[in-house]
């Protein structure tokens, strides 16, 4: 049975569709990647538990290489189901609709998909959650005056909570972690964001019948790609306070690991029931307590579990010494992304990163010596940044790239709401809450010299800064080929070869390339 006939057999009033916009992207880009709705799957399996009967609405998953335009907005594109489309598979009987707001560059589309849904379901509540929600809640509502609430933070026991709530009496008054306009048009939160701390109690996410087999058999994954990736997390939250990043908006700063017995359960349970050839770590930072890591890799050995593991989303290298990279190594980690952000100490200390530089590019190296495929993610241009941190930056990219690091891609800061940064950054007016400002984080890290380079730096020129980024990138690939030249042979097998493997997200970014000029490209736009 396919994923999408749950549709249909879904007619009970407890009904509740869970809706996945498309991606969205500058035309012609290629940063923004497929991946499963992971949050959407443990929302799922949580209200489920509770009761409910959920309706997995995914855009991307069903309209994987499928790129529509947005005439409404020049320039710009989406992969996956149109607006129709969308709404033709949600169930009509349908009384709460939960729609995923993760990334701040997608709002414009996601606010007028909410609001054709609104047209179609004029009696539904309707409800979004995510981190963009979360950090402009207030923003959110107003801008998009079809949605009725918003879910802050940690979503699976705040939804169920309202469901239970408005199913009980019609209201969310009192529901905690809730943002809402009530009758008279004042914003009102129902409290603080609240964490679960009990993460072992969650049921474990819920995958639609063949949901997972169609990014699979598209290639699609969210760092480099094996034949039947998972995603899957171990830990929950980010202790640290990196000024950039949102983290502390969304989970706090409680990091939370589960127990390795529901792990290993949740493992043996994949690989019997999907026959899994790998894990993809999708936590904030997987890896912070090294007896943890050392316990955790000796109960996999103990337990033979044999597949591959990777950390896409990065991780803090201060358990990753010579013993804990060992570990991870034999249980069959091979992938490891690092996140130093900058070559500047003094930018790491304005950040508030909180690295030892000399001690990370350490764990880089040992990392490399036992055979480690590694990235490592750079930032440029923060807002106080001299060009002094910049160079330095570019010239700590280009001494690991010659040191062995596979890929070393240069980012330009992006002030993402939630973070410190867009609070002071917004405080100053420095930056304006518009569409093209959401549309412009879109397409920063994918635009080199075009006018949408934006910088908030006021000593770097945006297309200076963008030839600088493309001329950093362009030569941290040729050092490593360069100087490797068996990755050459690597890459030209990983993109033509017929096998779903890629060992780099540059391989996985070429391959996919491939395989969308090989789709047939739609006419179809929104109905808006």
């Amino acid at each position: 049975m396919d994923w999408r006939d749950t549709v249909t057999l879904s007619s009970s009033s407890r009904c509740v569709a869970l809706v996945r916009g498309p991606i969205v992207t500058a035309a012609g880009a290629v940063n923004n990647e497929a991946t499963p709705a992971i949050a959407l799957a443990y929302i799922a399996a949580t209200i489920r538990k509770g009761g409910y009967e959920p309706v997995l609405v995914d855009a991307i998953a069903d309209g994987l290489n499928r790129i529509w335009h947005l005439d409404k907005y020049p320039g710009f594109g989406c992969q996956g189901l149109t607006f129709a489309e969308i709404i033709e598979q949600i169930p009509a009987d349908v009384r709460v609709i939960g729609v995923s707001g993760m990334f701040s560059s997608e709002w414009p589309v996601m606010r007028d998909l909410i609001t054709e849904i609104r047209a179609q379901f004029p009696h539904a509540l309707l409800v979004a959650g995510g981190e963009h929600v979360t950090a402009l809640t207030e923003y959110s509502l107003r801008d998009c005056p079809a949605l009725d609430v918003c879910v802050r933070g940690e979503g699976e026991r705040t939804f169920l909570a309202l469901l239970d709530a408005w199913y009980e009496s019609g209201t969310y008054e009192g529901v905690p972690s809730l943002g809402y306009l009530d009758a008279a048009g004042v914003y009102r939160e129902s409290s603080g964001v609240a964490r679960i701390r009990d993460v072992d109690s969650l049921p474990w996410p819920e995958w639609p019948e063949g949901y997972l087999e169609k990014f699979w058999a598209a290639g699609k994954s969210f760092g480099i790609g094996t034949a039947r990736d998972m995603p899957f997390m171990l830990s929950r939250g980010c202790p640290y306070r990196c000024t950039f990043c949102s983290n502390e908006r969304m989970w706090t700063t409680r990091y939370i690991l589960r127990e390795i017995d529901d792990v290993i359960a949740e493992l043996k349970h994949y690989i019997e029931r999907y026959d899994i050839t790998s894990v993809q770590l999708y936590d904030l930072t997987a890896i912070v307590n090294r007896n943890w890591l050392l316990e955790f890799a000796a109960r996999i050995q103990a337990e033979g579990i044999a597949i591959q593991w990777s950390t896409p989303s990065g991780t803090r290298s201060e358990a990753l010494d010579q013993q804990g990279l060992a570990a991870l190594r034999q249980i069959g980690c091979q992938y490891l992304v690092y996140a130093p952000e900058s070559g500047s100490a003094e930018t790491l200390k304005r950040i508030q990163k909180r690295i030892d530089l000399n001690k990370l590019t350490a764990s880089v190296l040992e990392a490399k010596r036992q055979g480690y495929t590694i990235r490592i993610n750079l930032i440029l241009a923060f807002p106080e940044d001299t060009w002094m941190d910049l160079i330095k930056t570019i010239f700590y990219g280009l001494k690991m790239a010659a040191r062995g690091v596979d890929e070393v891609p240069f980012y330009i800061f992006s002030p993402y709401p939630g973070t410190a940064i867009f609070e002071t950054l917004r405080d100053d007016q420095r930056l304006a809450l518009n569409d093209s400002f959401f549309f412009r984080l879109s397409a920063l890290n994918s635009a080199y010299l075009s006018a949408d380079v934006l910088s908030f730096n006021p000593r770097m020129n945006p297309r200076v800064l963008g030839m600088i980024r493309l001329g950093g990138l362009l030569t941290t690939y040729a050092v490593g080929y360069l100087l490797y030249p068996k990755r050459i042979v690597r890459t030209l097998k990983a993109v033509f070869g017929s096998e779903h493997r890629s060992f780099t997200v540059f391989e996985h970014r070429l391959k996919d390339m491939m395989a969308r000029r090989r789709a047939v490209v739609g006419d179809d736009r929104p109905s808006s």
